[in-house]
This record gives C-alpha cells, sequence and structure tokens, in this order.
C-alpha cells in the first residue's frame, strides 16, 4: 500500500508527459519546412503532385484530427506506416532496438567500471585533504565538456588511418560474429562512455563527501574501524541513491537513441532510423520513434524509483 502511494503520483506525471511530448513532437515535425511530398519529388512537386500525396497520408486534415488519430491508433497498438518503405514502423523499431540496446550496454558498462570507482576515490581523497582540488574535478570537467561528435570523429580519424583492432563501420549481428560484432560497437560505445565517466564521477564525488560529513561515520572512526570497512559499510550504500538517479537518467538517455553516434559510426540503430526518418520527413517513424523513447526514459527513472526505496526506505516515506 505505501509502495502504491509512494508511485501514483508518478504513475499520473509520467502521462502528462507523455502527453506533452507526443503534442511536442506532432507540432514541431509540422513546423518543419518542406514535407515529404518535398523531399520525395524535390523541386518538380507541383501543387497536384502535393495535394495527391497530403489526401493519401491524410495530411490534408486539420491537425487536431491527425493528432487525435494518431493517438487512438497508438493506442491500439497502431504506430503508423513508413511512407518510404511501406512497412510498419514498431516493426522495424523492434528490429533495430537490439543494436543500441547494445549499445547502451556497453557504454554503461565502461562508464560505471570507470566513473564510479574513480569518484569513490576521488571523494575520499577530497575529504581527507583541506585543498579539495584533485583529478576527479579535472577529469569530471574534461568528459563533461567535450561535445560526442567532436571525440567520436577524432577516434574515427585515429582508427582509420590505425586499425589497432578497431573497425569503423561495417556493422556485424552479434549473433553472426561477436568478434565482429565488438570490433565495430567498441569505439561507438567508448564515445558514448566519456560523458556517462565524467557524470557519474562527479556525482559519486560529492555524494561520497556529503556522507562523510555525517555523524555516524565520525562515530565509526572514533570505533576504530578500518578505512576500508567505513567505506564498504556505510559510505557507499548512503552515497548509491544520487548514482542510481544519474545512472537511470543516463542509461534512459542512451536508450532513447544516441542519434548522433549512430550517425556518426553508421551504427543501425533506433537513433540513426530517427535521423533518416526525420531527413525523409517521414511522421510517423519520428512520432513513433520520439514517443516510444520517452516513455523508455520515463520507464527507467520510475524502476530507479522504486530501487530508491529498496535501497533507503526512509526515501519512501519522507517523499
Amino acid at each position: 500500500m505505501r509502495l502504491a502511494t509512494y508511485l501514483l503520483p508518478r504513475v499520473l506525471a509520467a502521462l502528462v508527459t507523455l502527453l506533452g511530448v507526443s503534442v511536442l513532437v506532432f507540432l514541431s515535425l509540422r513546423l518543419l519546412p518542406g514535407g515529404y511530398a518535398d523531399i520525395l519529388l524535390g523541386p518538380f512537386v507541383t501543387p497536384e503532385a502535393r495535394a495527391v500525396i497530403a489526401q493519401r497520408y491524410g495530411l490534408d486534415q486539420p491537425l487536431v484530427v491527425q493528432y487525435l488519430r494518431w493517438v487512438w491508433a497508438m493506442l491500439g497498438g497502431d504506430f503508423g506506416v513508413s511512407m518510404v518503405t511501406q512497412r510498419p514502423v514498431i516493426d522495424e523499431l523492434l528490429r533495430r532496438a537490439p543494436v543500441t540496446l547494445q549499445l547502451a550496454l556497453i557504454a554503461l558498462v565502461l562508464a560505471l567500471a570507470v566513473g564510479y570507482p574513480l569518484g569513490v576515490l576521488s571523494g575520499v581523497r577530497a575529504a581527507s585533504r583541506r585543498k579539495r582540488r584533485d583529478f576527479g574535478r579535472v577529469i569530471g570537467a574534461m568528459g563533461a565538456s567535450v561535445p560526442d561528435f567532436v571525440l567520436g570523429s577524432v577516434l574515427i580519424f585515429v582508427f582509420s588511418v590505425w586499425s589497432l583492432w578497431f573497425r569503423v563501420g561495417g556493422y556485424v549481428p552479434l549473433g553472426v560474429d561477436p568478434v565482429g560484432n565488438l570490433r565495430t560497437m567498441l569505439l561507438p560505445g567508448l564515445t558514448l562512455s566519456v560523458f556517462g565517466v565524467a557524470l557519474i564521477l562527479r556525482t559519486t564525488r560529492d555524494a561520497v563527501l556529503r556522507v562523510m560529513t555525517e555523524p555516524h561515520i565520525t562515530a565509526a572512526v572514533a570505533r576504530g574501524a578500518s578505512p576500508g570497512a567505513i567505506i564498504r559499510r556505510h559510505i557507499l550504500r548512503n552515497a548509491a541513491i544520487p548514482v542510481v538517479t544519474v545512472v537511470a537518467t543516463y542509461f534512459g538517455f542512451l536508450l532513447g537513441g544516441a542519434v548522433i553516434v549512430e550517425v556518426l559510426f553508421s551504427v543501425p540503430g533506433v537513433g540513426l532510423y530517427i535521423f533518416n526518418g526525420l531527413l525523409n520527413r517521414d511522421y510517423a517513424i519520428v512520432q513513433a520513434g520520439v514517443l516510444l523513447a520517452a516513455m523508455v526514459f520515463i520507464t527507467i527513472n520510475m524502476l530507479a524509483d522504486v530501487l530508491y526505496a529498496l535501497i533507503d526506505p526512509r526515501v519512501g516515506v519522507s517523499r
């Protein structure tokens, strides 16, 4: 009962957020210059041809009617058909989702493996010194300030000239060739993980610093507990909640489609599919892709809320 009371406001907020996202993406696409007819026929499009295409896809209806028809179809499980390929959008998204999921998992594992230990170490070192400027802030600032497309472009240049076992482009499915798949997926995963390393490192460092000022840490030191025991038993668990928040947000961002990285490295995932749909003014692809990405992001954050309550029951009571 307490968990239901804790989650009910979040479910309602998620529904309102999805409604807002649907309205925003629907109107934004209609405000873009040009349309599917202009992309398909180019400068040779005539008013008659534009009218035929608009009638075929229902684009001649008022915007309110188009929006309500789209939402009603989605509630029935119909996410539309691509104007270019004439295939159901949901089938294409499901086919490409495992690729984006693998890329997101690679980036998340790399970010956690590097960022979390460095954040704990940086927080402990900073708490033991009067001068708190250390490598944690430097790495965090550098990682957060380098855009994905810049780092990705540098990696593409370097590993196109010197392969060093990695391969740029030429995606191979994991089930066909696991080694070849990793050779193509590690570089885009590394590109995405740099920002995650900075984010997790800085969050963990600040959380550790905050926890180490609490009275129970002083009491543990006074009892003669070893530094390793204090870190394991007191610091890591109490500093986990903000880290869970950041990890959930970062993973939701990755699953939502790392568009720039997928386009740079020609990774056939959801992000590249939505990007091509946007170029072609394929409304069904962009609308369904953005809305599903928002659903994934919101769901992951709701699961993070449940995890908060499991890590620290006081969170559910106080919120």
